[in-house]
């Protein structure tokens, strides 16, 4: 308990940042010196350096040579991530992490991140309607709550001024940071000039990158969940779409229905309805030569299985799931959408699940659940703004964890080189603050503190799925299950006392029967006395 207390009150203190942009970094002196190490307010020192949880140090990025997709250099301020901000950050020891070193890794608690920690990721639709609901209420909470932590950039560097002269950042909700943060890994490249953008461009999809960085992306997601709501037990929960016939999360219960009004709208009953979308006008902000804002841009739309069936004939198979992981190479050349007998490139949808080959023409996997909702999810810029994101992007990381367990594979499998810019195994990936490099996440999620409860092994799936729910719904409903119980056990005092009651009542009535019988007996037998008689005659 003690060590609890310690946990709850040092994330309490700390004014932390895992991603873009760190508030305490984010102003002229930040990018006048390029030097993101805020104090640890724990010690008082940069990067808590006095307690040896890290040090400010230079930022060394990878000079391995990127592919050909993106021909440009010097250009995009995503470009050799993150230079074009900061060139210094605190470098974590041993378990630490955060931007200034006041958490702990991913996986570890207390409050010097000794203790190691598994959490498990469920199964939407197996969660109890009061867990269900709990997860409905987080993802409504963060929508309308401003970070603490983080601001995002609403501008390039170099509108910013050389010296950081006029700094260009603004608050933004939980929820959203996370919206903007995966636009801003995917957006398209300014070239200069109003329209004149290079699309082919993405710093999280079409290549390599494409698994550790939404696997990255979904553990801050998850650990920021956490602190805004104490809840320290909280996983995201996963919708597994194998073989579905339809979006059976869409219910107003749960991720939200149709609206009857307009097919493409949520329902009204739904928490959803009133949610508004950001970052989903990149042709706007293409023709405008602007990055998103944050700014609301409308509702959020949404009509599951109403998109063109020829690019989407019906959601994966578990066959073709199947197919995927018994792939036996991660990437294959050129590392892209155009890859042939790629588990990355097939699992995310731009090569076939029955053959492996390329195919334009159609969107399987991960893009074709994207397509099938058919509204906001659709749109690779603002696909995040639909929480079904979430639930889809954690059974995506499923199946990349059964892979790696299936073939464990060794770092050297991961591209080196000539990947397309920003996915080489050594590039940090982009908007992350602290620093993570690509291939130190080409491991298993049992390194990193979660496991999914359908990879469990089936005594623990019996722990998980049915047991623990039990004793959550004990432990949610203690106060009326003990009125119950009381209540139960004093009905049952009352039924065995009538029971009692009764039972002597019968065995008194009983005594008398054979203390009449007894004397009937007697009268059967031989008398030698008259007086004996006359007294019977008279007793009867």
């Amino acid at each position: 308990m003690r060590r609890w207390c310690l946990l709850v009150l040092l994330l309490l203190l700390v004014d932390c940042c895992l991603c873009q942009f760190p508030r305490p970094c984010a102003n002229s002196e930040g990018l006048r010196t390029k030097e993101c190490c805020p104090v640890w307010e724990g010690d008082g020192s940069a990067c808590g350096a006095l307690s040896g949880r890290g040090f400010c140090t230079e930022v060394e990025v990878s000079d391995e040579p990127h592919g050909p997709q993106y021909p440009y250099s010097g250009i995009d301020d995503r470009e050799r991530w993150p230079l074009a901000f900061f060139n210094r950050t605190c470098h974590c020891a041993g378990n630490y992490g955060g931007f200034n070193c006041g958490e702990c890794r991913f996986g570890y608690w207390g409050a010097n991140c000794a203790e190691y920690r598994e959490s498990v990721r469920q199964n939407l639709l197996t969660l109890s309607p009061v867990e269900q609901q709990k997860f409905i209420s987080y993802l409504n909470l963060a929508k309308n709550t401003i970070s603490q932590d983080y601001v995002i950039s609403t501008a390039t560097r170099a509108e910013m001024g050389e010296n950081g002269e006029n700094p260009m950042f603004s608050d933004i909700n939980t929820y959203d940071l996370f919206v903007w943060m995966h636009y801003f890994a995917t957006r398209d490249a300014f070239l200069g000039g109003k329209g004149n953008v290079w699309t082919d461009i993405d710093f999280a999809h079409e290549s390599s990158a494409f698994l550790p960085w939404h696997r990255v992306f979904l553990l801050h997601w998850e650990n920021e969940i956490r602190k805004l709501t104490g809840d320290f037990n909280f996983t995201i929960p996963y919708w597994d779409w194998r073989d579905a016939q339809s979006c059976d999360v869409c219910t107003d219960a749960l991720m939200g229905g149709h609206n009857p009004l307009n097919p493409n709208l949520i329902s009204p009953a739904s928490v959803f309805s009133s949610w508004k979308v950001i970052c989903s006008q990149p042709e706007e902000y293409n023709s405008r030569e602007v990055l998103c804002n944050s700014t609301g841009e409308g509702p959020l739309l949404r009509n599951p299985g109403n998109h063109n069936r020829r690019q989407v004939p019906r959601l994966p198979t578990k066959a073709e799931v199947e197919f995927a992981v018994n792939l036996q190479q991660y990437d294959t050349a050129p590392m892209d959408k155009f890859s042939n007998m790629s588990f990355r490139n097939v699992i995310e949808g731009f090569a076939s699940p029955e053959s492996g080959l390329a195919i334009s023409s159609q969107n399987m996997m991960h893009n074709g659940l994207h397509v099938f909702m058919n509204g906001t999810m659709s749109s690779v810029q603002g696909s995040a703004n639909d929480p079904v994101f979430i639930l889809h992007h954690a059974f995506i990381d499923s199946i990349y964890e059964r892979w790696l367990r299936t073939h464990q594979p060794p770092r050297s499998d991961y591209p080196r080189a000539n990947a397309p810019i920003g996915h080489n195994d050594g590039c940090y990936m982009v908007p992350f603050m602290p620093l993570y490099r690509n291939g130190d996440y080409f491991l298993t999620n049992k390194n990193l503190g979660y496991e999914y409860a359908y990879l469990l092994d089936p005594g623990q799936r019996f722990v998980q799925e049915v047991l623990t729910p039990v004793l959550e719904h004990v432990k949610q409903n203690w106060k009326w299950l003990l009125g119950a119980g009381l209540f139960g056990a004093v009905i049952a005092v009352l039924i065995v006392a009538v029971f009692v009651a009764a039972r002597r009542k019968m065995k008194r009535s009983q005594r008398k029967k054979r203390e009449s019988s007894f004397g009937e007996t007697q009268l059967l037998l031989p008398s030698s006395s008259e007086e004996g008689s006359a007294s019977y005659q008279t007793h009867l």
